[in-house]
């Protein structure tokens, strides 16, 4: 056994940790959380100073039998789990119950905590030369954290089940993260489209050709408005028309652009949207890779530093090996006289931490890709020409802006020529503006003198109209989330994974629309928990849990103001009627009973439009159509209607219908008097496979098919009887186990086969060989 055990999180950073440490170590993983609050009401106690139950998963058991045995048998133990608050309150975890544990009492003086920023050589065994007592600052401000979660969860969720619909969730962060996306859902749905033109001039000067956009009229500057339509576009145009062209003012001036920091979790989230179309959970997971090690020919090491900061710090030894580089690599041109010193804009950020960069930049892309995943690859080439980029010369430009007069009006023309590259010979930010070039900052313009007569080429206006605001992508998420500071860098993927996974939002061409779903949930959280979804509120919850992680506060006190308010709001809310949420009038009549107003109505399958007076009326239509779509739909129906004339309902005796799901889905058979009788029957043909069924020995099994179009065979006295095999059925009786009914089942790799359906039995005989595989 060796002399000293080292616990880390991820199980894939062992085999290089262990080259690094040697024989005396040995390293097991934790495999992420190793305990968390029990799963029901009592997991926080408010009554007894939030006390919290912990219960060990049972995922995580035998990984933490494994370090129990091992840390009975060792000197020393280091936790090495990830340097940022959730690590922290992982090694407590696993530091109690060691010390719950028979046979480790004395664990106070085995425990060391060690945390290294990057899993190379040096970042490990420095980590392990300057080991260090539990932070329970950072430990406290995770258990807050986890507290606050579980207490809104359990409170709120039920009040959503009660009030709105079953299954359905509220979060400390998710709500206010949901809410973003409704109101700009809402601003682009009061948006009002307006029109405006502008006027353009082409002209040349030998062989460069350029345009200029009127920029004053008549003395006056030209605002956005300022040519309102075509009528007076056209004035304006028509009194323009013949006159010469002639240079009035020419301005020239050096402009310079500095390279962007090293990236934050948040900044390389934002880019790794932008440049490489990655989700955000996709790029943490790609990073975690990345960090945890990667064999690149010597063995495996990690090729970046800890990817969950918020610093834009770079060590001292990272800039001297950046700046070598670039002196070495890149050329002494591109290197500034001093090193370039970022700040922090986030007021809480861990100084001690590092930017995301790459743990040696002499390991550029094209050295390591070979070894790499594409995903890895494009992520590691993003962060190390970021990080080398921010340490290099700014780029120069030569800027012209010409103003030429035209008659009563002077166009505007401006160029911007690329002098020296610097940094953008290595990195160029991406954009958030869709459709946005390069190309558009960077026109020539010819050379010109006040005074010069210019050919007019053309004259002509173009008409625009005010766009709606853009619906958030992930990167402008990440962005607004980190302005109005909801979340945390390292917790902005799991927010965005969460409404996706409620499905209060959907993606469309990368960008997110609220389910109805998800404004139900949001205006029942805004209309009656409007303190827990405010930005201000969230943001300054956020600002507590740093203070308790930097020793300024105490967890208990923020808990107990959080849960006064809280609790009491609850209960107000529990006499809310559901209908305020669900139903909004509509301006419009039922036009079947032609007495009651329609409604917007919710129900499991999203809204729908509803007559007011059910269930004297039973007019329904779907959200999207209008009164006209409806009838042409319900005539229809009633004209197929007639094809089930004389049929009865088999059940009790109702005459049957054809009938469409709400939703749009499939046509079928259905009872009229649903939902008293629930008797359906499928629109195909019925096609027995002349098997009785083997469990009921009533009814013979039937070739159905599923909701997404597969075939399978099921008893066709079904609710009654709720046998079924995704195989063709054979009337044969298994020779094994005598069950009454084998099936046939084909594969590319055994072919054809004869089986038992039971799972228990196993039998099976090969019918036809495996067709041959093609050269």
């Amino acid at each position: 056994m060796s002399k000293n055990l080292l616990i880390v999180e991820s199980p894939n950073k062992i085999k290089s940790i262990k080259k690094y440490l040697g024989s005396d170590f040995e390293v097991l993983a934790s495999f992420g959380h190793v305990r968390d609050l029990i799963p029901k009401n009592g997991a926080v106690d408010p009554d007894n100073n939030f006390a919290m139950k912990y219960q060990v998963d049972s995922k995580s058991s035998k990984h933490v039998d494994a370090i129990v045995s091992a840390a009975k048998e060792a000197q020393t133990v280091y936790l090495a789990t990830d340097p940022d608050r959730e690590g922290e309150a992982i090694s407590w975890h696993i530091y109690e119950i060691l010390k719950s544990k028979r046979g480790l009492k004395d664990i106070d003086s085995k425990i060391r905590r060690v945390v290294f920023h990057e899993v190379t050589p040096k970042g490990v065994t420095e980590a392990i030369n300057h080991p260090r007592g539990l932070d329970m600052n950072l430990v406290d401000a995770q258990q807050t954290r986890r507290a606050l979660d579980y207490l809104v969860g359990f409170n709120l969720s039920p009040l959503l089940w009660k009030k709105i619909r079953r299954g359905l969730s509220a979060g400390r962060v998710q709500s206010p993260a949901l809410r973003l996306i409704c109101e700009r859902e809402n601003e682009i749905r009061a948006f009002e489209t307006q029109e405006y033109w502008s006027i353009h001039l082409d002209s040349h000067k030998g062989r460069t050709h350029f345009s200029a956009k009127l920029h004053q009229w008549q003395g006056n500057k030209l605002e956005q408005f300022s040519l309102p339509n075509e009528a007076v576009q056209a004035a304006v145009l028509s009194a323009l028309q013949g006159k010469t062209a002639q240079v009035a003012e020419v301005n020239k001036k050096k402009a310079t652009r500095k390279p962007a920091a090293p990236y934050t979790t948040s900044t390389m989230q934002q880019d790794a949207v932008r440049k490489l179309g990655f989700t955000t959970d996709r790029t943490m997971r790609t990073a975690q890779q990345l960090f945890e090690g990667i064999d690149v020919g010597q063995g495996a090491v990690g090729l970046i530093t800890y990817m969950r900061t918020d610093s834009v710090t770079l060590s001292q030894d990272a800039l001297t090996e950046i700046r070598h580089y670039i002196e070495n690599k890149i050329g002494t041109d591109f290197l500034p006289k001093s090193p370039r010193i970022y700040k922090t804009k986030s007021k809480n950020a861990q100084e001690a931490h590092e930017a995301v960069r790459p743990t040696s930049v002499y390991r550029t892309p094209e050295q390591v890709k070979p070894f790499l995943s594409p995903d890895q690859f494009k992520l590691y080439q993003m962060i190390w020409q970021r990080s080398v980029a921010c340490q290099m010369a700014e780029a120069r430009f030569d800027a012209t802006t010409v103003d030429i007069a035209v008659g009563e009006g002077i166009f505007r023309a401006t160029g911007q020529v690329l002098t020296f590259a610097g940094f953008l010979n290595v990195y160029q930010e991406g954009s958030d503006e869709d459709g946005h070039s390069e190309d558009e900052d960077n026109k020539k313009l010819p050379e010109m003198s006040v005074g010069d007569t210019l050919p007019v080429d053309r004259l002509y206006g173009e008409q625009h109209f005010t766009q709606a605001p853009p619906r958030f992508n992930e990167a402008t998420l990440v962005k607004a989330l980190e302005e109005f500071g909801i979340g945390r860098p390292s917790t902005y993927a799991s927010i965005i994974k969460t409404l996706k996974d409620r499905e209060y939002v959907t993606v469309e061409q990368r960008r997110f629309q609220p389910t109805d779903t998800g404004e139900i949930v949001n205006k029942f959280l805004t209309e009656h928990f409007t303190q827990y979804v405010d930005y201000d509120f969230t943001a300054k919850l956020e600002d507590q849990l740093d203070d308790i992680a930097n020793g300024k506060r105490q967890w208990i006190p923020v808990m107990g103001k959080f849960w006064e308010g809280f609790s009491k709001q609850v209960q107000e809310k529990e006499g809310i009627e559901r209908a305020k949420f669900t139903t909004e009038q509509l301006d419009e009549t039922c036009p079947k009973c032609g007495q009651h107003q329609l409604q917007t109505k919710f129900g499991k399958m999203g809204r729908f439009i509803a007559c007011a007076g059910y269930p004297e009326c039973n007019y329904t239509r779907n959200i999207n159509e209008t009164a006209e779509q409806a009838a042409e739909r319900i005539s229809q129906a009633e004209a197929e209607q007639a094809e089930l004339d004389g049929r009865a309902c088999p059940k009790c005796g109702g005459r049957l219908l054809y009938k469409q799901a709400r939703s749009g889905g499939r046509k079928f058979i259905g009872c009229a008097n649903y939902p008293k009788c629930k008797h359906v029957e499928s629109l195909e043909p019925i096609v027995s496979s002349g098997v009785s069924c083997p469990q009921c020995k009533k009814g013979e099994l039937i070739e159905r098919k599923s909701r997404y179009g597969k075939v399978f065979y099921s008893c066709s006295t079904y609710p009654d009887c709720n046998y079924a095999t995704w195989n063709p059925p054979t009337a044969e009786s298994c020779p094994s186990c005598r069950w009454p009914v084998l099936t046939i089942k084909t594969t590319k790799r055994w072919g054809v086969e004869k089986v038992c359906p039971q799972k228990e039995c196993g039998w099976k005989e090969q019918i036809e060989p495996p067709a041959p595989k093609e050269k």
